[in-house]
C-alpha cells in the first residue's frame, strides 16, 4: 500500500497534470480522426494505446488512494472511539 507521502501536494499536482494531458490527448485524437494517412493512423493508434494505459494507471492510483484514506479513517474512528456519524464529523472539524 502507498505511504502517507502518496497524497503530497506535489503528487496531487502531478495527478492533476496527468488528467489534463489525458484530456488534451483525447481531444487531439477526436479532432484528428479525419486524417487517413498510414503515418497519422499509426501515430493515432500509438497515442490511443498510451492513453488507455495512462487511464488505467490513473484509475488504479485513485482506487489505492481511496482505499488508503478509508483505512486511515476507520483507524482514526476506532482510536477515538467515534461510534456515531456525528462524533466523526465533529472530530474532523476540531483540527481544521
Amino acid at each position: 500500500m502507498d505511504t502517507p507521502e502518496s497524497s503530497s501536494p506535489t503528487q496531487q499536482r502531478l495527478i492533476g497534470d496527468l488528467r489534463l494531458v489525458i484530456e488534451n490527448a483525447e481531444e487531439l485524437l477526436k479532432n484528428t480522426d479525419h486524417y487517413t494517412g498510414v503515418v497519422y493512423q499509426n501515430a493515432r493508434a500509438k497515442l490511443a494505446s498510451a492513453l488507455s494505459a495512462a487511464n488505467e494507471e490513473l484509475a488504479r492510483f485513485e482506487e489505492e488512494e481511496l482505499a488508503r484514506m478509508m483505512e486511515e479513517t476507520a483507524a482514526a474512528n476506532e482510536l477515538h472511539q467515534d461510534m456515531t456519524g456525528e462524533a466523526r464529523i465533529l472530530r474532523a472539524f476540531q483540527y481544521h
